[in-house]
């Protein structure tokens, strides 16, 4: 099992591990570290691959203590599939990580099965979370699994079909005239009140932890190797932060060799990040108006927007926004492959196109798309 410490990932003050959530200092996101050079890095990859399939057999680099019991749905073990998508790409390896096809439909299993580990092995018996759809699903899903209270803020004009998956866990539901910054302003105002814990995206480490285990994955379906890059769509952006980190610590260990790098995709009707990297910010002003038909990636505002900058940088990465009907017309190819791609994962096809004809990607790079969620969550 693994020994963690957290910092903070904006000013690098330490906080205590029971029960966190945002730094107490600055009030930033909060970033698990762990005892590396406690860990034979040359030997942890066969360690794995000879444990049951999911994401917590990478429990060395899990916030995960001896003898401790995870909340699981079997989630993680999700599939590297390859994809052909056309002339105009070829000379790419594209290949799609599959999200869909984890317990609940999409990513946000990963990270909610960490949060809800973490928390209730903590002492939580009550959660509270903002969601425009996957997350309150997942949150209820686990809180349910844990035996524990889940409560949701969703928008009005999230579909029926949604708040139905999230009550058939048991959870209770808000609708809020807004979006998810709303949600997410009244999420914090019920767990003061309530004294929930709050599981909104960064506002505790753990979901960052959850999320890391793709790229883990992903390396190892790779027969150990990094992809040359990666193409995420980024709304609170958890899976890319995690994403980066997975590569520092795998590089520290020295089970690499070389790294990715990472491309963030945002709607063209809400794409704070990608305005932000164009003009050098080391901040994302908050987009106003925000209108986009892919609800993951509607977040006006993220509270890691200087984690997922720097994560794109660092990685000699970028960013790029598409439009919906370039997404909508994407995933349909993407199905045309078999794979049920959500609109976000139509998204990743959409801009790894535009990388491709700047000059971002180039032939010969193994390009990783990650399809966050599959289409029945729609």
């Amino acid at each position: 099992m693994s020994e963690w410490r957290l910092e903070c990932g904006a000013c690098g003050e330490a906080a205590p591990t029971e029960g966190a959530s945002v730094c107490p200092h600055c009030a930033k996101p909060l970033l698990a570290r762990y005892e590396l050079d406690r860990l034979h890095g040359e030997t942890l990859w066969q360690t794995w691959a000879g444990r049951r399939g999911g994401m917590w057999r990478y429990r060395e680099i899990m916030p995960l203590a001896e003898g401790e019991h995870t909340v699981t749905l079997g989630e993680g073990a999700t599939p590297l599939l390859e994809v052909s998508a056309g002339d105009d790409l070829a000379g790419l390896a594209l290949l799609v990580k599959d999200e869909g096809q984890n317990p609940t439909g999409s990513f946000k299993d990963r990270g909610l099965s960490a949060a809800v580990t973490r928390a209730t092995l903590d002492g939580a018996t009550r959660f509270v979370i903002p969601s425009a759809g996957n997350a309150g699903a997942a949150l209820a899903a686990y809180a349910a699994a844990a035996g524990v209270e889940a409560q949701l803020f969703i928008p009005t004009d999230t579909p029926e079909g949604v708040a139905r998956r999230c009550m058939h866990y048991g959870a209770k539901i808000e609708r809020v005239d807004g979006l998810i910054d709303e949600c997410d302003r009244l999420a914090g105002e019920f767990a003061a009140r309530t004294g929930a814990f709050n599981v909104s995206t960064l506002k505790e480490p753990y979901r960052i932890e959850g999320k890391k285990t793709m790229m883990l994955e992903i390396i190892e379906q790779l027969g150990g190797r990094p992809p040359e890059a990666i193409v995420y769509p980024t709304g609170g952006g958890t899976g890319l932060i995690g994403s980066w980190k997975t590569l520092q610590e795998l590089a520290t260990l020295g089970m690499i060799d070389g790294s990715t790098r990472l491309y963030s995709v945002q709607s063209a009707g809400c794409a704070p990040i990608v305005r932000a990297f164009e003009r050098g910010d080391a901040r994302a002003a908050k987009w106003e108006s925000a209108a986009t038909e892919a609800w993951g990636l509607r977040v006006p505002g993220a509270l890691g927007d200087f984690l997922i900058l720097e994560a794109l940088r660092d990685s000699g990465g970028g960013a790029v926004a598409v439009d919906d009907s370039a997404m909508r017309e994407a995933a349909l190819e993407l199905g045309a492959s078999g794979i049920g791609a959500s609109i976000e994962g139509g998204a990743t096809l959409a801009a790894t196109r535009e990388l491709f004809r700047r000059g971002d990607l180039k032939e010969g790079d193994t390009v990783v798309l990650f399809n966050t969620a599959h289409l029945l969550t729609y």
